[in-house]
């Protein structure tokens, strides 16, 4: 005979359906090609260099604790976004019994190369798929403006991106393949305390930002590496107030020394490399040269790979003047 639950029977726990699984990726950039300060309101922006390095996010619904989990532990901005979206699931699709999220990932962190941004995209695009909530961009960006400054991985081109308001400028478009020749001047930066600092442009500085995202914005779309080689140097070298890298003017002379198009760096973290025109015949030469040069006075040197993307599945834009913003 059963037992009533008047007779002392535990209710039994609600039947829970079979786990649910979504996997995200998101990759990584070697720095920017160009970040400063436009002359208008919300001005700080920074255009991407997309690389081959990549996070990989994986979310499951239910854990042993019945609560929402990360591994490693430490991804805590992964977990904080995970519970955002789970929270604001329907209530049909919700994990009442939470989920595990664990997050892979081949990008250094703290070294400006958007392993955080990467993490957090992968993170929002696993966690919806496994709800069956949609993720598009727009989404997503409103959902990392509440966690702290973001690159723009989220679109598959290089963008100029509003990182501070986490806010697509626009998308620029495509390169042929580079290789950057990267070194570590070592330590970690956090971005979150590297965007309180107060920028010291001044207007002249900021008109002088806008007029490299004109220029580079044509060389994107015109495959211009030369252009694009001269930019991003340009804007390590004003870059060097904020964030000085002792370590740029000898990446600059082997740059010279190999031919290659430029020096790019993370604006806000410890890295630096040389541009190097991937379809270039006198490539494995050059790499190679780069390369040596580069261990003579760094410890690690390591060779990323930029991404071409064909059809980005993002409309290209054309950014508003930024040479005549704010007047």
């Amino acid at each position: 005979m059963k037992l009533s639950q008047e007779a002392g029977a535990r209710p039994r726990p609600p039947r829970q359906g079979p786990a649910r699984t979504g996997v995200g990726t998101a990759f990584g950039t070697f720095g920017e090609l160009l970040q400063g300060v436009l002359p208008e309101d919300d001005g700080d922006f920074l255009v991407t260099l997309p690389v081959a390095r990549w996070t990989m996010a994986t979310f499951r619904t239910g854990s042993a604790s019945g609560e929402l989990e990360v591994r490693p532990h430490h991804k805590t901005k992964a977990l904080g976004l995970a519970r955002m979206i789970a929270d604001a699931a329907p209530r049909g699709t919700r994990p009442d019994r939470g989920g595990v999220l664990t997050v892979s990932s081949v990008i250094p962190e703290g070294k400006g190369l958007a392993s955080s941004s990467a993490d957090l995209v992968a993170t929002a695009r696993a966690v919806g798929r496994a709800l069956d909530v949609p993720m598009p961009p727009v989404r997503i960006e409103r959902l990392l403006s509440r966690i702290e400054p973001t690159d723009g991985v989220l679109y598959p081109a290089i963008v100029a991106f509003h990182h501070r308001t986490v806010r697509l400028r626009a998308v620029l478009g495509s390169l042929p393949a580079m290789a950057v020749v990267g070194i570590d001047e070592g330590g970690s930066v956090d971005t979150v305390d590297f965007n309180r600092i107060p920028k010291p442009f001044t207007p002249a500085d900021r008109r002088a930002y806008a007029d490299l995202l004109d220029r580079l914005t044509r060389a994107v779309r015109t495959h211009d590496l030369a252009e694009v080689g001269r930019i991003a140097t340009r804007s390590a070298l004003m870059n060097q107030r904020l964030r000085h890298k002792s370590s740029l003017e000898p990446m600059r002379a082997v740059c010279r020394e190999v031919g290659g198009l430029g020096v790019a760096v993370g604006h806000s973290g410890t890295t630096l490399g040389v541009l190097l025109d991937a379809t270039d015949p006198a490539y494995t030469r050059r790499v190679t040269a780069a390369a040596q040069a580069c261990a003579e006075f760094a410890g690690g040197v390591e060779v990323y790979r930029t991404l071409s993307f064909g059809t980005t599945g993002v409309t290209p834009a054309t950014p508003k003047s930024a040479a005549g913003a704010g007047r």
